[in-house]
């Protein structure tokens, strides 16, 4: 999720934290410039350095890390908290970073000498503050007191007694002679540095920001009764206006630089702009999925940037409202996906060296791993689902704590790159297939190596545990497919029969056998317990890539990458059922629905196919390369990878997307739904018979129609009523026949209406 954002003091940059990484963007085009790794567990804060040249980040891992905004490098990396970094500053002269510890500490790192400069402690540090002149930082605790020290001496300097509880806001005004201080109780306290007394005392609420001159004070909360932001005037102590219209609390505002404008954003998941002078809300922006968590102006003013958990930041023009979404997602190509066992997670693993955790029913990015140094080769959760394990091509094995995040164990021991990873079916082993011609079997609990299995004598490309447990196949290189018990590490069976290197091995549902695909163009089925070839399915013109089995086990399909055709065996006869021909690129993977029913395939170029498997007919299908080329293309998603679910289906690609797709049944017909998707673009659904519109007004849907039939470009549903967001469903009937297809796009029987959905739209609004 996107947890906050930031702009550097210039403008050029802009930087938002989601999980364990900071996401850095160039303002001049909006490209992700870099993303900044390395912390082993969550980023709690970040800051720009003065000249915004720099940023510090603050971690979990007790760390505070400064990066060099212009190569992505981490410059510095400062240890000495015993328990996490929960805040960061820079001073206004840019030579100190402040961090704040869980530990009750404040330190001050000299980023001259790469060194702690001074250790301040005691009284529970709450919060901090540099003066304008980066001379004094403020500290408020828990005692009520604000404490003041002197940043190059770090020795105490004086104390601001009149609090009677924690003190938990802190902020200097501009000229630096006043410091405002708030406690628990929301009284709010105005100080007069030089004397060290309190010139006004005041009965604030919640949480609350200064403005940039220093002459007013913006108190608000999170909390749903207090659905308003009070301004109050500091010299005469008094409330001079109420912003009310909110629907539920408020979780940020921000002055602009002026100090004229605020911005506000809460759980209503709306971003308000409002008139300080008039109190008037001059725009209220919606498009957040969920709650907004951080708001603020560019230096210049023009844009607000507002993050939310719906792990997204959102630019908007001050002027005209409208919007740059930034999605926090794969920087690279989407190597592939996998489902956790209980369907309601989904990971996806990628060439940018991370792993990300997404729910599978909203979408949301819940969870990044970063530890891997290159490609992320493939994940497997664990059965309990607690535990995830990934490879990568630094050759080592490394196994997640799912819901911390947390990197359990680093695998080593490979001396080449590890190429697959599975767990043992009862989760307390896992097999790793390495080019360094070995598969390595590991203990999850201990993380060690408790067998090396090394007879094959090339490069092992995939290794798969029998539904039983008992035993483990691999195969790769040299043609072999080879079985290993579990126990004792010994090879039970070595299958021999292929004449080139084997892609893919899969065991029956019931572990009675197992088909192997080959570069030599055929399939295999295996009878595990003789260790014999029983059928030798022969029927593509190249390489085999896929095989699968159906749930049942009666039936096995497999994909010829230069082919372009996706094949149906019989496993008891070794009898092809069907050949199914319509791809026009190679084929990247194949997966059975959770009913046998339907067979999904994708190829290189987002051309997905879905097909009965009874009769062999393509019952839906998208064909793209980037421009539309059918009235069944719905977008645009090139070198796709796909995980199956009940009924539903994930895609990634090399732009680093993932999307989630439900597939429904009706009678002879199917309907193809987007369920999610984590990255901004849009939707067009060409072909389509608008059923029931909710909360559009006939003039709209008669506008809508006519734009549609007219064959003008596509029409965006906010530019044509800001009531379209209620939008229930837009039906589209794909085409099964040439006779149904011709009367979907007779103009007499229904006008073809190009609608394009916007990406935050939920499922019923985009059926």
């Amino acid at each position: 999720m996107a947890e906050t954002c930031v702009y550097s003091s210039d403008g050029t940059s802009f930087a938002v934290l989601s999980g364990g990484d900071i996401h850095v963007y160039g303002t001049s085009n909006w490209e992700r410039a870099w993303i900044l790794s390395g912390h082993s567990q969550r980023i709690s804060s970040i800051a720009y350095s003065p000249n915004g040249d720099r940023i510090v980040s603050g971690s979990y891992d007790s760390t505070v890390r400064v990066w060099d905004v212009a190569t992505g490098d981490c410059v510095y990396i400062f240890i000495g908290h015993t328990t996490g970094a929960y805040s960061v500053a820079y001073s206004p002269q840019g030579n100190v970073v402040a961090s704040r510890g869980y530990d009750g500490t404040v330190r001050l790192w000299d980023l001259q000498a790469a060194g702690c400069r001074s250790i301040i402690s005691g009284c529970g540090i709450n919060n901090m503050a540099f003066a304008p002149k980066g001379d004094i930082i403020a500290l408020g605790s828990d005692d009520g007191r604000v404490r003041l020290w002197d940043v190059s001496s770090g020795e105490f300097r004086s104390i601001l007694i009149g609090h009677a509880t924690s003190v938990s806001t802190i902020a200097y005004s501009a000229q630096g002679d006043l410091l405002i201080s708030i406690d628990n109780n929301n009284v709010v306290k105005v100080w007069e540095v030089e004397r060290g007394a309190c010139r006004r005392t005041m009965q604030g609420h919640g949480y609350a920001v200064l403005s940039p001159k220093g002459n007013q004070i913006a108190f608000y909360h999170s909390l749903s009764e207090r659905k308003e932001v009070a301004l109050w005037d500091l010299e005469t102590g008094v409330c001079v206006r109420r912003l009310s219209g909110f629907k539920e609390g408020i979780n940020s505002v921000a002055y602009s630089s002026q100090g004229d404008q605020i911005v506000s954003g809460g759980n209503d998941k709306s971003v308000r702009l409002w008139d300080v002078e008039t109190g008037e809300c001059r725009k209220t922006m919606t498009g957040h999925a969920r709650t907004v968590t951080k708001v603020m102006f560019s230096p210049k003013g023009d844009y607000i940037a507002s993050a939310s958990y719906d792990g997204t930041v959102r630019l908007w023009n001050v002027g005209s409202g409208y919007y740059r979404k930034i999605s926090i997602h794969h920087s690279r190509a989407v190597m592939g996906l996998k489902y956790s066992p209980k369907q309601n997670q989904v990971a996806s693993y990628s060439q940018d060296s991370t792993i990300r955790l997404w729910d599978a029913e909203t979408g949301i990015c819940s969870r990044m791993l970063t530890g891997h140094s290159g490609y992320v080769y493939t994940i497997s959760y664990s059965p309990q689902e607690d535990r995830l394990v990934s490879c990568g091509d630094n050759g080592t094995v490394r196994l997640w704590d799912v819901e911390s995040g947390a990197c359990l164990h680093i695998l080593t021991g490979h001396t080449s790159t590890v190429v697959d990873v599975e767990f043992s079916p009862n989760g307390d082993q896992i097999a790793s297939a390495s080019e360094d011609n070995t598969v390595r079997l590991w203990n999850v609990n201990t993380g060690e190596c408790q067998h090396i299995l090394i007879e094959h004598s090339s490069q092992v490309w995939v290794a798969t545990y029998s539904p039983q447990g008992d035993q483990v196949a691999s195969a790769g290189g040299d043609g072999t497919v080879k079985l290993w018990d579990v126990e004792t590490g010994d090879c039970q069976h070595t299958l021999a029969g292929h004449s080139a290197l084997i892609q893919r091995i899969v065991y029956s549902p019931n572990g009675n056998q197992i088909a192997s695909a080959s570069n030599d163009a055929t399939v295999r089925l295996w009878d595990v317990k003789a260790g014999m070839c029983t059928h030798i399915l022969i029927g593509h013109q190249n390489r085999v890539t896929r095989v699968v089995y159906s749930p049942r086990g009666h039936q096995v399909a497999s994909a010829g990458i230069y082919d372009k055709t996706v094949r149906l065996w019989n496993t008891e006869s070794g009898e092809c059922r069907h050949t199914l021909i319509g791809h026009e690129q190679n084929i990247k993977t194949i997966a059975y629905s959770h009913g046998g029913n339907l067979i999904a395939s994708w190829s290189d170029r987002g051309e997905g196919r879905l097909w009965d498997v009874v009769t062999g007919e393509c019952v839906w299908n998208l064909n793209h390369d980037g421009s539309t080329r059918s009235t069944n293309s719905y977008l645009s998603h090139p070198f796709v990878w796909m995980s199956p679910d009940v009924d539903s289906f994930m895609t990634g690609d090399d732009g680093g997307s993932v999307r989630r797709w439900d597939v429904i049944k009706e009678s002879d017909q199917h309907r193809v739904r987007l369920r999610w998707r984590s990255t901004n673009g849009q939707l067009t659904v060409e072909g389509a018979c608008v059923q029931d519109v909710q909360g559009l007004s006939d003039l709209n849907k008669r506008f809508l129609k006519q734009r549609g039939g007219t064959g003008e470009p596509s029409l965006r549903l906010r530019e044509a009523s800001t009531k379209v967001m209620t939008m229930a469903s837009v039906v589209s009937k794909l085409k099964s026949s040439s006779s149904n297809t011709e009367a979907l796009n007779s103009p007499s029987t229904s006008p073809a209406i190009s609608l394009t959905i916007d990406s935050e739209q939920q499922t019923e609004q985009a059926t």
